[in-house]
């Protein structure tokens, strides 16, 4: 689509700060049960995975510290998967995994290219 040519740094950093910030609402469900109760009591587990959610989906949103933020959430998002989904079955679509399955890869993605526009990081290099 020629429409689209040249935007390609804009949409990153929209990938990057849309992912940064439904990862950080994931963690302040779980610590200030907003906007819905997190569900299940939470575990030394889900306090730190919760914490990595929060941190790590913030500074990956402001895009600061995004290439070890990005990297460690990944981490987590693989853990996670396979501690919460991947011991029902290892397909995601049927053990319910596909949402934390994505963000490990995002997070992979964001962690191999860097802030890019539109983030601290990137102001800082300059």
């Amino acid at each position: 689509m020629k429409f689209l040519d040249g935007f390609g740094e804009q949409a990153y950093a929209l990938l990057r700060i849309v992912a940064g910030l439904l990862f950080m609402a994931h963690g302040v469900q779980k610590f200030f049960n907003f906007p819905a109760a997190f569900p299940y009591p939470l575990t030394p587990m889900l306090q730190a995975a919760g914490a990595i959610e929060l941190i790590a989906g913030a500074l990956i949103a402001i895009g600061l510290f995004t290439r070890p933020a990005a990297f460690i959430a990944s981490g987590m998002s693989a853990v996670g998967y396979w501690v919460a989904h991947g011991m029902q079955s290892p397909f995601p679509i049927a053990n319910g995994g596909e949402t934390i399955a994505l963000y490990c890869f995002i997070f992979l993605f964001i962690a191999t290219r860097g802030a890019g526009i539109w983030s601290i990081d990137g102001a800082r290099s300059k």
